[in-house]
């Protein structure tokens, strides 16, 4: 059976979590969280990791797309723990340029963090749930998509269910959105409860028929801020934090075929706050914190061989 390999690597990357993790022309890019640090760029044919240009400010708590030539990021918050703030503008990095720019702006009352961020075979980029004030209130079921060649921002229907720090990935004609918790439902008076409301319904919009669903196979194991990587008909979910102190080491994977959850191999290391590559049949996690919330910060890397 296949098996989680932790990677022997010629240099390291910078320790972060709440970053963007993402596969361009064959290297992996791991780019943002907390703090301002340099984009660190892994060669799976070398083993090494190189550094690049840092962003022009703290970026944290999105899904990465890619667009043409570049990795678009939305649904992005900057500053500190627990009042960030969603990002006015798309962030843009280009590698063949190493260089980082703003891209369009978004909607003063559709601005959040922590939303799921997926590129659709129709030309648009599809942004869904988030929270508007940090870690403290207003998490969303807002759906929206943004065309990337004109910057045109349409607001399409909710979704079923308020969440942020959750992926969303597609499988043929339909969106998956999935994991995560409803931050904002403390309301601000017990940060620690935020942790503890995950949330286990697996929302589904049907590009065909435009309209959402809740699937009848919920999530098995509630976390939020786990990684996804998309290999066929399967969605990979990997890691994750909730109400507990430790990080997470389970590979939840949902066939989008059967409509079934079941579980894959474990991680070597309990992770959470980053994303999954998809690169060569395998799937790829790095960086992330090993706990809730934001310690100890990892820089190791894994990666699984997908049959």
């Amino acid at each position: 059976m296949a098996k989680w390999e932790t990677q022997t690597c010629n240099g390291a990357p910078h320790c972060r979590h709440e970053n963007g993790f993402a596969e361009f022309d064959g290297k992996f890019y791991l780019f943002g969280g907390r703090r301002i640090q340099p984009v660190d760029v892994f060669d799976p044919a070398t083993q090494t990791w190189t550094h690049a240009a840092p962003p022009p400010m703290e970026i944290h708590h999105f899904q990465p797309v890619r667009v043409g030539d570049a990795l678009w990021m939305l649904g992005t918050m900057t500053g500190v723990f627990p009042r960030e703030t969603p990002l006015a503008n798309v962030y843009i990095y280009t590698p063949a340029t190493d260089s980082w720019s703003e891209g369009p702006t978004i909607p003063k009352d559709r601005r959040r963090g922590a939303s799921g961020c997926v590129m659709h075979n129709d030309g648009w980029i599809y942004v869904v749930g988030g929270i508007v004030d940090g870690h403290h209130a207003d998490t969303q079921c807002w759906f929206d998509r943004i065309n990337p060649e004109t910057g045109e921002w349409q607001i399409l229907p909710d979704a079923p269910n308020k969440r942020d720090h959750a992926p969303a990935a597609i499988v043929g004609d339909k969106l998956y959105f999935f994991g995560g918790r409803e931050t904002g439902r403390h309301n601000g008076t017990d940060y620690n409860a935020l942790f503890f409301a995950t949330i286990g319904d697996v929302d589904v919009f049907d590009f065909a028929t435009q309209t959402w669903s809740v699937h009848a196979e919920p999530l098995p194991i509630e976390t939020a801020a786990g990684g996804v990587g998309v290999l066929g008909s399967k969605i990979h979910y990997v890691g994750g934090e909730a109400g507990r102190m430790e990080a997470f080491i389970e590979m939840q994977v949902f066939d989008t075929e059967q409509g079934h959850w079941s579980m894959g191999p474990a991680l070597n290391r309990a992770r959470h706050g980053t994303n999954c590559c998809v690169y060569d049949g395998k799937l790829w996690i790095a960086a992330g914190s090993g706990a809730r919330g934001g310690e100890p910060e990892l820089t190791s890397i894994e990666c699984i061989k997908i049959d």
